[in-house]
């Protein structure tokens, strides 16, 4: 019998040692190197992996076909991909589900992970879905998809016309921990879809070491992602969020699917944010949001009306900012408060908006502007706990963090969007239409925008007020005359 080999991978990024080293050679890290076993069964791959170089997958190995091919031999086709009749989640995946792909949906326990993938699970009615529970029970996964199909059942209804309506007939369930189990019944009934639910308590015989280990978790992945390509069935795996806010597992887990996805958002919130990481059938600049509620996640078609408060009359330090995440427009509040450093070092805190472009953002406006911060703490807040990463939220931020210094409130009608530069410029953004038809569209009647954004525009099609800066102390001047 052969015997197991030990090795040693980089739990940041996946590198492979057959000794322990302190510091990582691939990504600088110190301390990062955890031991496994591999069995001698998988000993033959790994080392298949390491000669074709770190970048390489199970996924290389799977699809070649022993032969080498030239490109233009090699036929292109575009595979239709399956609706998941989920608006939001199809524009994150880009605009489907390619089949014979693997998706990782990652994200914090308790965000509603098992929600969004059962809640649409359910909804492929014209699917064959194998839905792989190793944290629940099939008692459990019944009770959440009659709650998740109460809202689309009629009143007068009885409770076992509830109960056969709440799952498919053609949506079956396995609570197993075995990936051998999961193979064979997945050769039994076919499915035209796989679910793992979660990756992390999934384990192989091959292995010898608990489930949610570093080698557990990529010797399940490489096999499932062997399994997809094969038969051509997409696997949707569900993955958990370490505290420091990174998928649980090697990051090698994160080089071999297709596709990485993540549900965002607090506990505390109604809101959900489905961002995308990693796609390789799309773009990674996507956003979905969602409400959680009793019922399950409702998608939220229109943004903008959810994510602007009903009254901020009279109040100071908030400014409406016309941003863009993928190919979606909407208007996020900013809100700011400035006070006096009640300690000796003033505090600067951010959330949902990066806090160096807060610090660069604050020093210019104290050296270009005049306003001395130095000595107040200040404090960011993207309104509904979203996290925007548009550079085009510059005016605004500065904007509210003024008024909120002066106590002085913005007048309501006003939107702003630009980037702000080092010297006080406020820079051209990118699509100016859609951001001024988004604010036009929800009532609001002054736009600042930059000046180079004019060139090529028509105004004359827009019945919102353009004003056009140059700097950033025209747009102030704009707003507090």
């Amino acid at each position: 019998m052969a015997k197991d080999k030990t090795m040693y991978v980089c739990s940041n990024c996946g590198q492979e040692s057959a000794k322990w080293i302190g510091k990582c050679p691939a990504c600088g890290q110190w301390n990062t190197f955890k031991e496994i076993k591999v069995a001698a069964s998988s000993v033959k791959a790994a080392d298949a992996r390491h000669t074709l170089g770190r970048g390489a997958t199970s996924q290389t190995l799977a699809a070649g076909t022993g032969r080498v091919l030239r490109l233009r031999d090699i036929a292109s086709h575009d595979d239709p991909r399956i609706d998941m009749h989920d608006q939001e989640l199809n524009r994150v995946l880009g605009g489907g589900l390619v089949p014979g792909s693997i998706v990782l949906l990652g994200g914090e326990p308790g965000i509603g992970k098992s929600t969004l993938s059962l809640q649409t699970m359910l909804a492929l009615t014209d699917k064959r879905v194998l839905y792989v529970s190793g944290e629940e029970s099939a008692h459990q996964l019944k009770m959440r998809a009659q709650r998740l199909s109460a809202s689309h059942v009629s009143a007068d209804a009885t409770a076992s016309t509830t109960a056969d309506d709440a799952v498919a007939d053609n949506f079956l369930i396995l609570c197993s921990n075995s990936l051998e189990e999961v193979f064979e019944h997945a050769k039994d009934v076919q499915p035209d879809l796989l679910v793992i639910d979660s990756i992390q308590t999934i384990a192989t015989e091959d292995v010898e070491s608990s489930p949610g280990s570093i080698a557990q978790v990529r010797e399940c992945a490489s096999a499932l992602l062997r399994f997809a390509k094969t038969s051509g069935v997409p696997v949707i795996l569900i993955g958990h969020i370490t505290k420091e806010g990174t998928l649980a597992g090697p990051k090698i887990l994160e080089h071999i699917v297709d596709t990485v996805i993540q549900f965002e958002g607090d506990q505390h919130y109604m809101y959900r944010i489905l961002r995308s990481i990693k796609n390789r059938f799309g773009s990674t600049s996507e956003l979905g949001i969602y409400e959680m509620q009793q019922t399950g996640l409702r998608q939220v078609s229109n943004p903008s009306e959810l994510l602007l408060t009903e009254e901020h009359e009279g109040l100071s330090g908030v400014a409406i900012s016309s941003a863009i995440e993928g190919v979606r427009p909407f208007l996020v509040e900013t809100q700011a408060l400035v006070s006096s450093a009640a300690y000796g070092t003033p505090q600067r805190s951010a959330t949902g908006f990066d806090q160096r472009r807060l610090n660069m953002l604050l020093a210019v406006l104290e050296k270009r502007v005049g306003f001395k911060l130095m000595q107040k703490d200040v404090f960011l807040n993207i309104a509904g706990g979203l996290r925007v990463t548009d550079m085009a939220m510059d005016l605004s931020v500065i904007a509210a963090v003024l008024s909120s210094n002066v106590d002085t409130p913005i007048d309501d009608g006003w939107c702003m969007c630009g980037e702000v530069g080092l010297s006080g410029e406020v820079r051209p953004v990118a699509r100016i239409e859609q951001r001024i038809t988004e604010a036009e569209k929800l009532g609001f009647q002054h736009i600042i925008i930059p000046k180079y954004n004019l060139s090529g525009l028509d105004r004359r099609k827009f019945h919102i007020e353009l004003v056009p800066v140059r700097k950033v102390e025209e747009a102030l001047r704009a707003l507090f005359g």
